[in-house]
């Protein structure tokens, strides 16, 4: 990462996350140690995820920018829109988008902030797809039960 751009680390029951910042916005979340980086923003994303970790909020007020093409952004958008303990599938997406269900798993795949923009709630015909955070699948279906998405699973 560029030394100039901030970058806050913090554990979670879902593991180590690091959120890094440009600009005034979140622009990515990721698996794994970094820096721990005392900005404002930083500060409140993390709040927000903990609150999240501890069952005290479902959705997030963050300023968010994805950096990508506008397809990656538009699909972004749709993610964010499904709410807390709710999941579609890569084809309703699909089907809203005017694309292949394919080009969405891609997409969900390349989110660059997953979590806050929930791709873990987007699964499969016939199961719950990939997942590109933390262990894979493993987290997904930690998050799913963390939600009260788990009957889906079964």
């Amino acid at each position: 990462m560029e030394p100039d751009v901030p970058e806050r680390s913090f554990e979670t029951p879902f593991g180590t996350l690091t959120l890094t910042e440009t600009d005034g916005a979140i622009v990515r979340l990721r698996w794994g140690a970094g820096m721990v980086e005392d900005t404002p923003l930083l500060r409140e994303a993390e709040a927000q995820i903990l609150a999240y970790c501890a069952g005290e909020r479902e959705d997030f007020d963050l300023p968010l920018r994805v950096q990508g093409s506008a397809f990656q952004r538009d699909v972004c958008a749709a993610m964010s829109a499904i709410p807390f303990g709710e999941t579609r599938r890569y084809g309703d997406l699909a089907k809203d988008l005017g694309v292949p269900a394919q080009a969405i798993g891609q997409a969900c795949g390349g989110n660059p902030i997953p979590v806050i923009i929930p791709c873990h709630r987007v699964l499969g015909a016939n199961g719950l797809g990939g997942f590109s955070g933390g262990t894979g699948i493993e987290t997904k279906v930690q998050l799913l039960r963390h939600e009260g998405a788990a009957s889906l699973l079964i």
